[in-house]
């Protein structure tokens, strides 16, 4: 398969304006990111998809491919798609630009379903929660998937919600306070695969019922009976949206992870 990884980064951010650049063990994050994406093997190229130059030089500067696009894109995903539209790819792997903590092993993780099954198009990842507040965190979602690792549903509540163990809801118990098989909680992690053309369909597309009341793009392509494979991978990463969240991926990188 000939598979392109597709960054999309822009700088405005209305919690962290301009954080693509944000400077993070001497390097701008995006820098980060873009080189940790391009040490996976399985890609034939990498490219930032930015409509801003600052971004781009950065890039640049690494000997990196940059596609600039339209400023008037609604989400990174659609950002994505103009790249794809004028590219040759088999997959198109869409990477968020603000995980400089990125491993590249999540992409093959990503992959290998659509290695087995040649009618998949759309792919991403889960990770357990091991963070009980995680559970109750509207910015980190949650999904539940059936026996074959297909996405049943995502969200911001917590889902399973187990009766036994939260009797309000809100209410943080001890998650292990009772006998017997718990729920597992997974987190949903912003790693997207697609195949070219179901993603340029995909974005063509109206927001759907779902997708506006949770405010989570994926939920489309379930409200349309699109299968998404989302296998379980032992890596994890931090999304830079907040300032704290900025100081927490310092101290790790600063630390030589």
């Amino acid at each position: 398969m000939n598979v392109v990884a597709v960054i999309p980064a822009r700088y405005a951010s209305v919690r962290l304006p301009g954080k693509a650049l944000l400077e993070i063990a001497g390097k701008p994050m995006i820098a980060h990111v873009y080189e940790r994406v391009a040490q996976c093997r399985a890609l034939s190229r990498v490219v930032v998809a930015t409509d801003d130059e600052r971004i781009a030089r950065p890039i640049r500067a690494l000997g990196g491919d940059v596609a600039m696009t339209r400023a008037d894109h609604a989400s990174g995903t659609d950002r994505v798609a103009e790249v794809a539209e004028k590219i040759e790819a088999d997959i198109i792997v869409n990477v968020q630009g603000d995980e400089p903590l990125f491993k590249p092993q999540m992409i093959d993780d990503a992959l290998a379903p659509f290695s087995a099954d040649p009618r998949l198009r759309f792919g991403t990842l889960r990770a357990k929660i091991r963070e009980q507040d995680n559970i109750f965190d509207p910015n980190c979602v949650k999904v539940v998937v059936d026996q074959h690792d297909y996405a049943l549903y995502f969200s911001r509540a917590p889902i399973p919600f187990a009766r036994g163990l939260m009797s309000l809801y809100g209410q943080r118990p001890e998650l292990g306070g009772l006998p017997g098989e718990q729920p597992t909680y997974y987190k949903h992690l912003g790693l997207y695969v697609y195949r070219r053309e179901f993603l340029l369909e995909f974005t063509r597309w109206p927001v759907s019922p779902l997708e506006y009341a949770e405010r989570l793009e994926q939920l489309r392509a379930l409200e349309h009976g699109v299968r998404i494979a989302c296998p379980l991978t032992e890596h994890e990463t931090i999304s830079v949206d907040t300032a704290s969240d900025l100081a927490r991926v310092k101290a790790i990188m600063e630390n030589g992870l």
